[in-house]
C-alpha cells in the first residue's frame, strides 16, 4: 500500500496577515465623518459660504441705488424674500452681507488662534522669565471688558479715518480676543514638553523654532482645531451685536448686523418678518452648525471618546 502524505501536509500554509494601525488623525477623520449632526453643520457651512460668496456676482441687482418703486414690497415670485426701505431685493441682500459677516468670523478666527498660538507656544516652551512677561501681558490684555474696549478702539480708529470696511473691527475684535488661546495652548505645551521625545530631540540639537512647529504644535492641535470652531461663533455673534447697536461695521456696508438692526424699528419688526427674518436665521444657523462642527472635532480627537 502506498503510504499517504499527512493531512498537515496536504493543506496549504497559512500566510500571516499583515494587519495595518491606524493613524491618530485617520481615526479622528473616520468618527468625524460618521458623525452625523458634525457632517450636517458643515455641509450648511460651506454651502452657506459658497453661495454667499458666487451668488451675489451673478445677480443683475443694484444694492447701493435706492429703487423708490420697489421699497417694502413683500416676498413674490420676483423678489423672493421682498424688498427693504430701499428696495433693495433682501435675498440678494442676506447672501451679500454674508459675505462680510462670514469673512468677519473667518478672518478673526485665523488672527486670534495665530495669536495666541504662538504666544502660548513661546511661553509654555520657554518658561521662566519668558513665560512670566507673556502670561502677564496676556493678562493685561484680557482684564479689560471686551464690550467697552472693543467700542472705544472703534471709535478711535474712526477718528483716524480708518473706515473703509470691516477691517477695523476684525482688527480690534482679534487684539482682544487671543488671551485664552494662549493661556490653552501654553497650558498643553507645558504638559507635552515633559515627554521623552521632546527631550530626544532637543538633546540632538533641534533648534527650539523646530521643536515646537515640528514636534510639539502637532501634539497640540487638536485643541486648537476646536478652539478655532468656537472662536468663528463668537466673533460672528460680536459682529452682530456690535453692529446691532451701531458700534460695529458702518451702517453703508451690507453685514447681518445691520440687516438685523432695521428691528429696532417696532413697525418693521411686527408687520415687515421678511426684511430681518432671513439674516437673524443665517446667524442662528450658523451658530449652531459651527457648534456641531465644533462638537464633532471635539468627539473625534478625543481618542476616549466612543462617537
Amino acid at each position: 500500500m502506498n503510504e499517504q502524505t499527512p493531512l498537515a501536509n496536504q493543506e496549504p500554509m497559512l500566510q500571516p496577515i499583515a494587519v495595518r494601525s491606524m493613524s491618530p488623525w485617520a481615526v479622528a477623520r473616520r468618527k468625524f465623518l460618521r458623525n452625523k449632526l458634525a457632517m450636517a453643520g458643515l455641509l450648511f457651512l460651506v454651502t452657506l459660504t459658497l453661495l454667499c460668496t458666487i451668488w451675489p456676482m451673478f445677480t443683475s441687482q443694484d444694492l447701493v441705488r435706492i429703487n423708490y418703486l420697489q421699497m417694502d414690497q413683500p416676498p413674490s415670485a420676483e423678489h423672493w424674500l421682498g424688498t427693504d426701505a430701499n428696495g433693495r431685493d433682501v435675498f440678494v441682500s442676506t447672501l451679500k452681507a454674508g459675505q462680510t459677516s462670514l469673512l468677519i468670523g473667518y478672518s478673526c478666527m485665523i488672527i486670534i488662534i495665530l495669536i495666541g498660538t504662538i504666544v502660548g507656544a513661546v511661553a509654555g516652551f520657554f518658561a521662566g522669565k519668558i513665560d512670566a512677561l507673556l502670561m502677564r501681558f496676556t493678562d493685561f490684555v484680557m482684564i479689560f471688558p471686551f464690550l467697552v474696549f472693543v467700542i472705544v478702539l472703534n471709535a478711535i480708529f474712526i477718528g483716524w479715518g480708518l473706515t473703509s470696511g470691516p477691517w477695523v473691527l476684525i482688527l480690534v475684535i482679534s487684539l482682544l480676543s487671543w488671551g485664552g488661546v494662549a493661556r490653552l495652548v501654553r497650558g498643553k505645551v507645558l504638559s507635552e514638553k515633559e515627554n521623552e521625545y521632546i527631550s530626544a530631540a532637543v538633546s540632538i540639537g533641534t533648534r527650539p523654532a523646530g521643536v515646537i512647529r515640528k514636534h510639539l504644535l502637532p501634539n497640540v492641535a487638536s485643541v486648537i482645531i476646536v478652539q478655532a470652531t468656537l472662536l468663528m461663533a463668537t466673533t460672528i455673534v460680536a459682529e452682530s451685536g456690535l453692529t446691532f447697536i451701531g458700534f460695529g461695521v458702518p451702517s453703508n456696508v451690507l453685514t447681518w448686523g445691520n440687516m438685523m438692526s432695521a428691528a429696532r424699528e417696532s413697525e418693521v419688526l411686527r408687520e415687515q418678518l421678511w426684511v430681518w427674518g432671513p439674516s437673524a436665521f443665517c446667524v442662528v444657523a450658523t451658530l449652531i452648525s459651527i457648534n456641531f462642527v465644533g462638537e464633532g472635532f471635539k468627539d473625534a480627537l478625543n481618542p476616549k471618546s466612543s462617537r
